[in-house]
């Protein structure tokens, strides 16, 4: 098991931390639930019954945890909306810059992560694992218990939610081409 559990972690560590910093926005955050994943793998893999593959099976218990930890998150900041409105509106931006290190030094990186944030939670889902990930619609599929059609759906409006974004700003989708060139 060691020698599998190795191979995991070695394989698809950075892949993981990188889908859950994209869906929690926070590096500290993004590392705790990595480790969570691979507890989980650790108490599970005896259960992996290999229906699909190891890569699809560790990006769905990624999935889960980092919906586990903001459904925690969500549920603490409605506490503190309770008791201070201004508190729980610090409690709720994300201070944490960007780490350059992950995305890149480019500016237009940083732009396409604020646009990230303008998607639901299933677009984000999706577009990190289609584009970033660089998984194929039926891994996507599979890691997040949906249907190829409804993936397909989904990307198709996030992408033209974010092309209605950046016909608003002028010159951001230039500097987007250039910066993924």
């Amino acid at each position: 098991m060691k020698e599998t559990f190795d191979r995991l972690y070695d394989e698809y560590h950075h892949a993981l931390f990188q889908f859950l910093f994209y869906m929690v926005r926070n590096r500290e955050s993004a590392e705790d639930l990595v480790q969570e994943v691979y507890i989980r793998v650790l108490n599970a893999y005896e259960s992996f019954e290999g229906k699909s593959s190891e890569k699809t099976w560790l990006y769905s218990i990624a999935r889960h945890v980092a919906i586990d930890w903001l459904r925690k998150q969500s549920r603490r900041n409605k506490r503190f909306l309770i008791f201070d409105i201004n508190e729980s509106e610090s409690v709720l931006r994300d201070q944490d810059p960007l780490p350059e290190e992950l995305i890149s030094k480019k500016e237009s990186f940083k732009d396409l992560y604020k646009m990230l944030k303008r998607c639901s939670l299933d677009q984000q889902q999706v577009l990190v694992l289609r584009y970033i990930q660089s998984l194929s619609i039926s891994e996507t599929a599979q890691i997040l218990s949906w249907t190829e059609s409804k993936v397909k759906t989904t990307q198709h409006r996030a992408i033209k939610e974010l092309r209605k974004w950046l016909d608003q700003q002028p010159g951001l989708e230039e500097e987007l081409k250039d910066g993924t060139n």
